[in-house]
């Protein structure tokens, strides 16, 4: 079989052709009591989840909720981490947690690998991508990268307040991701909405959400099948050409690989550079010692990771089990909440203040365990960059109008409008 008939199978086929997932109708509205009906699509949960976080831990470490069919949220590090590590009794099949559970044939691989994945299927399916985010790899791109910025900033000149959420932070991993994996840089507009979709829209019917997820494969499928007729050295022809256990990957594997490098590795980073421009702009004796001590910003932006981890994961329960004092069904949802995780006092000293200059930082803002982010190496040389030339270019900027800013919703939390004054 040529690559060519590999990928001419259509998309939509596979997805009518796979078993039926349990879908459940969401709860939406006003939260009464988190401890027992949590949502974390709530709009007072993405402007401000901390002080929930915190109140939970205190008084209910392991909140529960109907919402979405079930689900469960610990808040406690200790509580994340063992569940992070534990394989046995947590499936990574769907790492969204929405109204509809991809059925369980889908495990080991899931919809998205290696994120979706379990053992032992995700140490080979994570394996494939290593080479291209080693520090020596993503290192190369750096150049690219701070040129990128100054461009977006030199677009912004004259202006005195600038959006840096939509204006520069979200167009630095869009363009960086769109490099590596061989797609038309114009089509960063389209990128955003596949975003939204997938992690802003869990409130979405079950059917419109594979619709839309139908939307951003089509894409895919169109960009392997370019990649086919067209190869070049990128990440996208890396995947079609690549060989596990004898074989060449199945299209759905490619397109999912390649789905989880573009929703992934597009919002995590523009939440975290969005969220760290946000702190700087609206605590100005951090600003004004970055600029002074530029050599400190590695260490900041690690805080601010900790402080402000944009990352959320869900896991399924595999089977009915008493876990640390709760039971939990078959398939219930399981929020991994890292932002949750690392402002445990039990963790870290002054947890819930942004030290900059904090020197150990154990911090869980890339995951724990195995899944830990294949693609940390290139977020974080993104977020140095983006920070670096921001200050360099506006060493004064302040929040031109601090309730305009909007944050997203959804497991992956930044600013999605962050007006911000120049000088």
């Amino acid at each position: 079989m040529t690559v060519e008939d590999r990928f001419s199978q259509d998309f939509q086929q596979r997805l009518r052709d796979r078993p039926p997932g349990t879908r459940n109708e969401v709860i939406t509205g006003p939260v009464e009591d988190w401890a027992s009906d949590f949502s974390h699509a709530e709009p007072e949960w993405a402007a401000d989840p901390y002080p929930i976080q915190d109140e939970l831990r205190q008084s209910c470490p392991i909140a529960h909720t109907e919402r979405f069919g079930g689900g469960w949220l610990p808040t406690r590090y200790e509580d994340v981490a063992a569940i992070a590590y534990d394989t046995e009794h947590f499936s990574s099949r769907s790492i969204i947690m929405s109204n509809f559970r991809p059925p369980r044939e889908l495990a080991p691989v899931g919809t998205a690998p290696p994120i979706s994945s379990d053992p032992p299927f995700h140490h080979d399916a994570r394996k494939l991508l290593l080479p291209a985010f080693t520090k020596s790899a993503v290192a190369k791109r750096e150049a690219a990268t701070r040129a990128l910025c100054h461009e977006l900033i030199d677009a912004l000149h004259g202006q005195e307040v600038v959006d840096a959420a939509r204006d520069y932070a979200q167009h630095i991993p869009m363009r960086v991701i769109a490099d590596m994996l061989g797609f038309p840089p114009e089509d960063g507009p389209r990128f955003r909405g596949f975003v939204e979709n997938a992690l802003e829209g869990i409130n979405l019917p079950p059917d419109e959400r594979l619709s839309r997820a139908a939307e951003l494969f089509d894409y895919l499928l169109a960009q392997i099948r370019d990649h086919v007729d067209h190869p070049r050295e990128d990440l996208t022809t890396y995947l079609i050409n690549a060989d596990l256990y004898g074989q060449k990957l199945d299209i759905s594997h490619v397109s999912g690989t390649m789905a989880l490098l573009l929703i992934a590795g597009i919002d995590t980073t523009w939440s975290a550079i969005g969220a760290s421009l946000w702190h700087l702009a609206r605590t100005h004796a951090d600003r004004e010692r970055l600029v002074a001590e530029p050599g400190l910003l590695p260490t900041a932006m690690e805080e601010f990771l900790r402080a402000y981890a944009p990352v959320t994961m869900a896991r399924l329960v595999k089977e009915d089990m008493h876990w640390h004092g709760v039971d939990m069904k078959a398939d219930d949802w399981v929020l991994l909440s890292f932002p949750a995780a690392n402002r445990d006092p039990a963790m870290f000293d002054r947890a819930g203040e942004v030290v900059i200059d904090r020197e150990v930082n154990r911090h869980a803002a890339f995951g724990l365990g195995i899944h830990r982010c294949v693609g940390s190496h290139l977020a974080r040389m993104e977020l140095r960059v983006a920070l670096e030339v921001w200050l360099e270019r506006f060493p004064a900027f302040s929040l031109a109008d601090p309730s305009a800013v909007t944050w997203a919703s959804g497991q992956v939390r930044g600013p999605r409008t962050l007006p911000i004054r120049i000088g």
